[in-house]
């Protein structure tokens, strides 16, 4: 069962604009619209917000698959850019187990353009830490 929270944007997630799709235990998935405000110079998505999306994306799946009362944070992300997403994009990620442990879960999140072109590839590992007594 999901936590109540995730019925409410993330207030982080908020600010990007990311636009949840599906959440559950094996996959998460969001579109974030490429505005100004997102983006370097020239008027692409900054490598900051991709990771920002792919971060927010890992631990919400982690959250997902965690016993009641326990807790998340990134101790590890990983990301390759190969792809630039322009100013009025969408960006979709897709958010995906690789492994699911007692201590530890890792993510892969695939951040694909508008057009299916892949832009981003991002691995990330969440501590999983226990409700305390």
């Amino acid at each position: 069962m999901l936590p109540e929270w995730l019925n409410e944007p993330l207030p982080f997630a908020k600010l990007l604009g990311l636009e949840l799709v599906t959440v559950t235990a094996d996959r998460v998935e969001a579109l974030l619209k490429v505005r100004e405000e997102l983006c370097t110079r020239p008027a692409v998505l900054h490598g900051g917000a991709v990771m920002a999306l792919a971060d927010t994306l890992g631990a919400i799946a982690t959250v997902a698959n965690l016993a009641e009362g326990a807790t998340t944070t990134t101790i590890e992300s990983k990301t390759n850019f190969l792809a630039a997403i322009p100013l009025g994009d969408t960006a979709k990620a897709e958010c995906t187990p690789v492994h699911r442990g007692r201590t530890t879960m890792v993510w892969q999140t695939r951040i694909t353009r508008g057009d299916g072109r892949l832009a981003a590839l991002v691995m990330q590992t969440q501590l999983v830490i226990p409700a305390t007594r």
